[in-house]
């Protein structure tokens, strides 16, 4: 346990899963804790456990941050506590049907989660944390934000966004003190996949991460400074060069004529 204070996390989707170990890791860490999830007695569970280990401060809020009502209540504590540096944007939702096996009303409750809840929560942090002088997110977004082809496509439509999103909060509030982390987790054993359709135990095992690993991986990337952390990439130059390859890309997206080999014979 730490003794050193970092004020207060608040961690969605915290109940179980990657939540639950991230609210773990981070009340070691010397953080108090704000936990918000839908299952109450899973939350109360959780933050009793943690208390007695920690002795940590901690606090639970059942919400569901698919209902606008709910998702309002976490917004308001976010801009009204002065306490909280870090916004851990876990809670989200998977699927892996195609397109034309997929429910079109359950892809809109995933984006609702996945992009609207994240974006809102972090609207709700960024002015506070500049105001106080820092302060920190970690999003969790997923391998498939740069390999969309693997699961469902509005499911790694929505990871995508989360990637784009953190990298521009990142040129936006860098100078502000205000560190942001995107997490891109491969296959990871939670309850997910059971959720998301296609249970943990029908996927070749050597792809499969322990939760507990995937967190303590993605905490050792912040604690390094990471902006983008892929916990099972072993050859971290192979992402660099993605980024230097999208850095090359960005001079030449926009220019007053259109390329020669789209022009008129």
């Amino acid at each position: 346990m730490s003794d050193q204070h970092k004020g207060t996390a608040l961690v969605t989707g915290a109940s179980s899963g990657i939540g639950a170990i991230y609210a773990h890791r981070l009340a070691k860490r010397g953080y108090d804790l704000i936990l918000v999830a839908r299952n109450a007695e899973r939350l109360s569970e959780l933050a009793a456990k943690l208390t007695r280990e920690t002795g940590r401060a901690i606090e639970t809020i059942p919400a569901d941050l698919g209902r606008k009502a709910d998702l309002a209540r976490v917004e308001a504590v976010l801009k009204s506590d002065r306490s909280i540096t870090l916004l851990v944007n876990n809670a989200g939702v998977g699927g892996t049907a195609p397109l034309l096996a997929s429910d079109v009303d359950k892809m809109q409750a995933m984006v609702d989660l996945n992009v609207s809840a994240l974006m809102r929560l972090t609207y709700a942090a960024v002015p506070g944390f500049a105001a106080r002088g820092g302060g920190a997110i970690i999003n969790i977004a997923s391998i498939v934000a740069i390999a969309p082809e693997i699961l469902n496509g509005v499911y790694g439509a929505s990871k995508a966004f989360v990637l784009a999103f953190s990298r521009s909060l990142k040129h936006e509030l860098t100078d502000k003190n205000i560190r942001i982390q995107a997490v891109l987790p491969g296959a990871t054993a939670t309850d997910f996949w059971d959720i998301a359709g296609t249970p943990v135990e029908h996927l070749p095992s050597e792809i499969v991460m322990p939760a507990e690993d995937m967190v303590d991986a993605a905490l050792a990337g912040f604690d390094q400074g990471e902006f983008a952390t892929i916990p099972a990439l072993e050859d971290a130059g192979l992402l660099q060069k993605y980024e230097d390859a999208r850095q090359a890309l960005m001079p030449s997206l926009s220019r007053s004529a259109p390329a020669a080999r789209y022009k008129a014979a």
